[in-house]
């Protein structure tokens, strides 16, 4: 061990004197090592590990000290940290086959890999001479992230690492003994960095500590220094979830990364959405899967936001990816097959994503991807102030576009139009680069839309998913709440007595509301008007008229904590 500190002593002299600062780099230089990223769109997460035997998730169901899984945590279920620190002992996935996991992320229509090598847990998937906690000492022992790397550039695909800084089986972590882990920390990314070829991801996560105590410059020197192209999240210099939700992209980093939501429009600093394909990060027998539409909407609007998508799976505890993903992740690569031009190497805009769908660009060519028609047979976008010189579908039928007053009128018949993405091709005059991104206005109609809500509980008080995200109009955004709640409320405040005789709620990951009760306030009682025993997607009821001013849906059984995307009131017919 004193031999390993000196050499990492000696390491960072090296790197602080040899570095060139990162600011140094031009902005010419920094968009020719950012471009392949920029253009790729699209890459596949990985989240495994022995907990995987358990079929809970990664960490949050630790039980123990720290930041370990806690009630209501992330976990389904809470194991205790003793079993939990000797999964390991049991984790032997015969059935892993490196080779297998790239060509299905090649087929998927992925272009990089970002696995997992140590979670908060600390458990590392490589031979590291750092601790026995690694996978040469389970019953498997082989170097999954050696086979790893060696298959994704077998396969054309970029490797990339996430990292957790934070270690809960390291007893020196964020104690006063914090120095000598650190040395521990950056001889596991030396590894990392140093013994599987080119990396060309760092994914750094969030580590829950107040003062984020990494010592970022020499952390950051230390991966440029061993990997001088490489691209790097905002992650390590997070010290709250007020610097999760600000997503800056400090000095040293190259991108932010929203977690379980699409990212806000923003062609001026790059991001990537990182999203699980089922219901949590490690695999979870019979969990939901996301459909092929969601995927593709998801896929659709993070490109025209300006950003990439990170799409996770967690393979099963005998190596293998779950059949049911394998199946979810070549239908998207089928489509992408056939629509990537509209998606690799574009960027978004000019007209913003909405529920309406999105748009991507490149050079003078416009790809309109609509995914939501709102049941119109037009939909119309705002004049972008361009001559549009030749229109089509990108699969080649025709379309018609029409200026007019109103703006870009785009219409194709019902049975002519696809069910995942319908994609217009506008050839303008000049290049889209030089266009301003719009808006596209959609108004639900409802009376809920933008008024003031409140909520009996929110997703560890994060702001992205309070109240109000149920009534913005916006499909993409979603009222959640922590894991661990049944029973709770979501209230809006129509500003005064409407008359209202229909309802439309949308519910993120269908199947968790068992029972609710929709109910107005009377006075200071709350009175039920309508009752269901699940919501699921795009769920509609009529009722009665009822006129009242405060609204909310009490959702009286669910498991896993409800998640609502829109909570939509309509009004009365005749009464709008």
């Amino acid at each position: 061990m004193k031999n390993l500190i000196i050499k990492l002593f000696v390491l960072m002299i090296v790197v602080t004197n040899c570095l060139p600062a990162l600011s140094s780099e031009t902005r010419e230089q920094r968009h020719e090592r950012m471009k392949w990223w920029r253009d790729a769109r699209f890459g596949l997460f990985i989240h495994w590990g022995p907990v995987s035997i358990k079929g809970t998730e990664l960490t949050w169901s630790r039980g123990g000290d720290r930041r370990g899984g806690s009630e209501g945590g992330l976990g389904s279920a809470i194991i205790p940290a003793e079993e939990y620190d000797n999964l390991y002992k049991q984790f032997n996935p015969v059935k892993f086959d490196a080779d297998f996991w790239a060509q299905i992320a090649s087929g998927a229509g992925m272009k990089y890999i970002v696995f997992v090598a140590k979670h908060w847990d600390g458990f590392c998937e490589w031979p590291t001479q750092t601790t026995e906690y690694n996978i040469s000492s389970t019953p498997f022992k082989r170097d999954i992230c050696g086979e790893l790397a060696k298959a994704a550039r077998k396969n054309g695909l970029r490797m990339g690492w996430y990292f957790c800084p934070a270690d809960l089986h390291d007893p020196d972590c964020n104690t006063e003994r914090h120095e000598k882990y650190l040395v521990h920390m950056r001889e596991q990314l030396r590894e990392l960095l140093s013994n599987y070829g080119q990396i060309s991801l760092m994914w750094f996560d969030y580590a829950g500590h107040n003062d984020a105590p990494w010592d970022q410059a020499n952390t950051y020197k230390l991966v440029r220094t061993l990997q001088p192209s490489i691209i790097i999240n905002n992650r390590l210099d997070m010290g709250s979830m007020n610097d999760y939700w600000a997503q800056k992209v400090l000095p040293g980093t190259d991108y932010y990364t929203p977690e379980q939501f699409v990212g806000e429009f923003n062609n001026k600093a790059p991001w990537e959405t990182c999203m699980t394909l089922g219901t949590q990060w490690a695999w979870k027998p019979n969990d939901n899967i996301k459909s092929l539409k969601e995927c593709i909407d998801i896929l659709v609007k993070c490109a025209g936001d300006d950003g990439n998508l990170l799409l996770n799976v967690g393979p099963m505890p005998d190596g293998r990816i779950e059949p049911r993903q394998v199946e979810r992740l070549l239908e998207i690569g089928k489509w992408l097959e056939k629509n990537g031009q509209s998606i690799y190497s574009t960027r978004g805009g000019p007209f913003k994503p909405g529920r309406w769908g999105a748009s991507t660009y490149k050079g003078n060519t416009i790809y309109v991807h609509i995914l939501d028609w709102q049941g119109k047979e037009t939909l119309t976008l705002p004049d972008i102030g361009k001559k549009i010189l030749k229109s089509s579908l990108l699969n080649g039928s025709s379309v018609t576009v029409e200026k007019t007053e109103e703006g870009i009128n785009i219409t194709v018949p019902a049975q002519n139009r696809d069910s995942l993405d319908m994609i217009v091709v506008l050839e303008i005059d000049s290049d889209a680069a030089s266009i301003e991104p719009v808006d596209v206005k959609f108004r639900s109609g409802s009376l809920a839309a933008g008024k003031k809500a409140s909520a009996s509980n929110v997703f560890e008080n994060q702001r992205g998913h309070n109240a109000n995200k149920a009534f913005d109009d916006d499909f993409d955004t979603r009222w959640a709440t922590d894991y661990s709640v049944s029973d709770c409320w979501l209230e809006v405040d129509l500003g005064e007595e409407q008359q209202f005789s229909s309802v439309m709620i949308d519910e993120a990951y269908a199947g968790r509301v068992k029972s609710f009760e929709l109910q107005y306030k009377d006075g200071q009682e709350w009175k039920t008007f309508y009752k269901g025993d699940g919501i699921g997607e795009r769920f509609n009821a009529e009722f009665e008229s009822v006129k009242a001013r405060y609204v909310r849906l009490y959702v009286k059984q669910a498991t896993e904590g409800p998640t609502i995307n829109e909570f939509q009131i309509f009004a009365e017919k005749g009464k709008e």
